[in-house]
Formats: C-alpha cells, structure tokens, sequence
C-alpha cells in the first residue's frame, strides 16, 4: 500500500470526478453551524441533520435565509452555462424544458442546487446558478440529447464553474 507524503502540499480530494483543493468552500456556506430545524424564510427549505432539505419546519422555528437564496437575491451565481449554435434557436423550448427538468430533478435532492436565470443573447442561452453541480449536470444532459461539444472548466482558486456547450 502506498504510503501518504508528508513532503506533499495543496493535498487534494475527488469531488464529482474532479481534484478540488481542500481549502475551496461556498463563500456563501455559513461558518457557524446552523440551528437544527431552522427554517429558509424566502423558500421555506428545512435545515436538519446537518443539511437543507425540503421538509415541513416547525411554525417557530428559527429563520434563516440559505445560501441559494442568498445568492439568488445578490444575483451571484456558482456557475454558468451556455448554449450556444443553430439548433439552440430551433429548439430554444426543448432545451430550456431539459434545463428546468435538470435543475428539478437535482433540486428535489438538494434545495441549494438552483437555476438563478435563463437568459437568451444573439448566441444562444445563457443560465447561471446557485452551486457548481447543477451546471455540469445540465450540460451533460444538454450533450446527451443534443450531441455537439461540451467543455467544462472549474475555477481552480474558487467556487465556481462554467461549463460551454456548442453544436456546429
């Protein structure tokens, strides 16, 4: 068995298949730690076993505004995805119901994985969101239904990605 190297800095971890420094947080993720069954008072998603959830909160339980939708309000987003080619605009709904399907699907699991915007520019579509997982799955999806390229870049030295998908 290999052994660790104690000479070995920056040590690294794998989060969804990628190398992620240690020290790389949501500047949005609350420090202290959160008061069991506080509610989102914009959402209404629960804090419990120490995560947001989507669940019933207690009528008098703390109020606590979480960090989608504090990013949601300072229109900060995690990461953006583009869309771009010719068949963005010929099937500009088709995309756009895939995206929301995504972001469904992901957000009935984790409350904070959000869409922030839809946007459409001479190009394509732009969309940014509330957490770096949601994109890279959208785009996947978005590749796997459409073909074309999928590029993904995370920033090394922040919480953020930006993932481009182009069709010819």
């Amino acid at each position: 068995m290999k052994q660790p190297n104690p000479q070995r800095r920056g040590a690294t971890r794998r989060i969804a298949g990628r190398a992620q420094q240690d020290h790389i947080r949501d500047p949005y993720e609350f420090r202290q730690k959160l008061a069991e069954g506080a509610v989102c008072s914009e959402c209404g998603a629960v804090f419990q076993e120490g995560r947001w959830q989507w669940a019933v909160g207690a009528e008098h339980a703390p109020r606590q505004i979480c960090a989608a939708c504090r990013r949601i309000a300072d229109k900060f987003p995690a990461g953006i995805v583009t869309l771009r080619g010719p068949v963005v605009q010929s099937q500009k709904d088709d995309m756009i119901r895939l995206v929301r399907n995504q972001e469904n699907l992901e957000k009935t699991e984790h409350p904070l994985n959000r869409i922030i915007s839809i946007d459409e520019d001479p190009q394509g579509l732009v969309i940014t969101t509330t957490d770096i997982h949601l994109p890279r799955r959208i785009g996947e999806a978005v590749k796997r239904a459409f073909h074309g390229a999928l590029e993904i870049d995370f920033d090394e030295g922040g919480y953020f990605v930006r993932v481009n998908w182009t069709q010819s």
